[in-house]
Parts: C-alpha cells; structure tokens; sequence
C-alpha cells in the first residue's frame, strides 16, 4: 500500500467542548499547506491526522517537510498501512523498515492498540511483531529501555500503520484559532523571531514595515519583504503593509529633542500600527521589543511607547537575550538575511545619548510641536500592501 504521513495533534487534545474546532482549523491548515505537492487526503481521526497521497507523482518528501511546519503539529512521521492482521504487521515491518533493522544493532516493538476489538493487546503484538523480527534479524539485540530502533505499530480503526520513530512538529495552536494581530516588522533579528513567535499561539498576522527613501535603500525593504517570505512557512500567507515614514522622522528631527527622537518615533510606529489594526480587524500589536537590550526597550521607555495604544501590545522576546533570540531565528529560517548589511529606519537620526527613561507629561509636550494627526494620515495614505506567500 501506499506509504502515509501521520501527524500528532499536540495541546488542541485539550481543548475540551472546543476541541472539534480546533482540529477542524488545524486540518483545513494542512490541506492549504499540501496544496503545492500534488493531491492528497487529509482528515482527522483519534487525535491523529492522516495524509494519503491520492496520486503516484505527490511529493512525499515536500508534503512531510511543509507538515513538521503546521503549527499545531506536535509530531509527525512517515507510516506504511497495512491490513489488521499480525502476520501482515510483520511482514509489513520486515518490509518497510528492512534497511533500518539491518542497520541497528538493538530494537524493540512498540505497540498502540486504539482498535480495541483486535484480538491481541498492545504486549502481546510486541511480543509477537518482535519475536519474529528477531528471528528474521538474528545480529539484532531487544533492548527496551534505549534501543537503536523502535518499531512502532498503530492498529488503528481502519488500518494497522508501522513506522519508525517520529519527528518533532511545530507545536503550538492552528494559526487563525488565536485571531488576528498587527506586527510591527523590521530588518533585524528580534521581530521575525517575535512573529514566529506569537503565530504559533494561532495567532494570524498583518505585518507592518515602515521605510524612509531616501535614507533607507530599496535593498532594505526587499530584505524585509524576504523576511516576510520567509516566515510564510510557519505563519502562511500575509498581507504586508509598507508605510512610509521620511516625513515624520524628518519633523521629529526638526521639533524635537535629540535625545527623545527614538522614543518619539515609536510612538508614531505604534499609532499607525494600530491604525492598520483597525483597517483589518486586529486586536493586538505584536513587537520584537527585549528588555534592556537597546535604550528605547526600558520599562519607562515601553510605558511611553504603550501610551498611545488602546489595544494590548505582545512581545515574545521581552524576557529573551540575544543569544535566544539568535537561536530561533536560526531555526526558522530568517537569521541569515536578517544580518544582510541594509539598516532600516531604526537606525536615521538615532540620537547620539538616548532618553532611557522618560517622562510621559514630558514627551508629551515635545510631541504638541508636531502635526501628529496630518502626519499619521499623509502616511497611511501613501501605504502599500503587499502579499506575500509561499512560493513567491
């Protein structure tokens, strides 16, 4: 028979009354996922969700790698099925993990019997499966504690599945179950890493990136619309909204002190942030922010920052150091083009000794000598959406 993907459900098993729907997102999810690796059957059964392949030509390898990326997946693994009968258990093994077995030095047998009709319970099919795996592999020693390989059986309601170890999945929630929430991405390290983040709690995404021709490059933004392509494999398909920003850091510049021109930008970022939000539904604004790490990301300076905002502002990375940070986005995929040398607007006009911990009267009233709402206005209007997807 064909040969299968089995994909383990992780925390949505405890989702109680709400469970259904979480499964049913999270099995639409991979369906979408599939899309690009020819036809498959997808559906959920006994906190297991199986993918069939309907056609010779699928992409198997493809498929199983885009999978381990659904967040929701706890784990995943390739299977061979075969008919509920422990000859055809064994043999099925024999066949589908031969070069395994030959390989190894020790095994065991590890058995699931979710079909509790079948004759034989878990031991007794171990027992079984393995006693004649030995004997067809006599190098082969039974270890049960820590072996080379495990055999594992799945006699499930409508097929037996053998395979071999599983890999880890993505964990987390379907993405869409944790609705929706603005994130603010730039070129640097912390803020893909922070929208990984927060869609793997099901949150669904609207980025917002903000550029300033003609002291950013158009290199910038094309490695901030890399980075969003590259976070398509974990967050799927997101519109990115691409705000200019010249003029307002250009009348910060000219109206307001050195040392709160950071501080005041943020605020700026935040407002038109929450602005895209409420454009597309969002209920959130999600930030690469870690405390301590720059002036600007002090408790005093985020309460300024928040102050403009009526919706919650998430951030992932807030109790992260570098290193952490680097890690995931070594993992994810975005490290290597987050470093590429093209700054963002971050880094125009940044001020020489930072304001780290400011005053919200203060800030304030630097901020009456500027057109805040024309500002905010000329900038949403002169927005750009862009969507960015897999295989772009």
């Amino acid at each position: 028979m064909n040969e299968i993907i089995l994909l383990k459900l992780g925390e949505v098993v405890l989702k109680g009354l709400n469970r259904r729907s979480f499964e049913d997102k999270l099995t639409s999810n991979v369906r979408r996922r599939l899309t690009h690796y020819g036809s498959f059957r997808v559906y959920s059964k006994q906190s297991t969700i199986y993918v069939e392949p309907q056609e010779e030509d699928c992409d198997l390898d493809g498929a199983y790698a885009a999978c381990r990326q659904v967040f929701g997946i706890v784990a995943a693994t390739r299977a061979r099925s075969c008919p509920k009968d422990k000859d055809a258990i064994f043999h099925c093994a024999r066949n589908y993990l031969g070069a395994q077995l030959q390989a190894a030095r020790t095994f065991k047998v590890e058995t699931k019997r979710a079909d509790k009709k079948f004759p034989m319970n878990s031991m007794e099919i171990s027992q079984y499966v393995g006693g004649l795996l030995h004997d067809e592999y006599p190098h082969l020693k039974v270890d049960v504690h820590a072996p080379e390989l495990c055999v594992h059986v799945e006699v499930r309601e409508k097929a037996a599945y053998v395979h071999g170890p599983s890999e880890s999945g993505a964990g987390g929630l379907p993405i869409g179950m944790g609705g929706t929430a603005v994130s603010l991405l730039s070129g640097g390290i912390d803020s893909p890493a922070a929208s990984y983040m927060i869609a793997k709690r099901g949150v669904k995404l609207e980025l917002v990136h903000f550029y300033s021709p003609p002291y950013t490059s158009p290199q910038a933004l094309d490695k901030v619309l890399r980075l969003a392509r590259e976070l398509t494999p974990w967050c799927g398909r997101m519109t990115l909204h691409i705000i200019p920003f010249t003029e307002i850091q250009e009348a910060i510049r000219a109206g307001c002190p050195e040392d709160h021109f950071t501080l005041i930008m943020r605020r700026f970022m935040m407002r038109l942030a929450q602005a895209v939000a409420a454009r597309t539904g969002a209920k959130a604004l999600v930030t690469g922010e870690s405390l301590g790490q720059v002036a600007s990301q002090t408790m005093d300076a985020l309460a300024v920052s928040d102050a403009v905002c009526s919706l919650p502002v998430l951030r992932p990375v807030i109790g992260m150091d570098k290193t952490e940070i680097i890690a995931i986005a070594r993992r994810i995929g975005t490290f290597d083009t987050s470093i590429l040398p093209y700054e963002d607007c971050c880094t125009v006009f940044t001020p020489r000794h930072p304001k780290t911990h400011p005053h919200l009267d203060e800030v304030a009233a630097y901020e009456k000598a500027l057109d805040i709402e024309g500002l905010t206005a000329r900038a949403l209007e002169g927005a750009e959406r862009r969507t960015v997807s897999m295989g772009d």
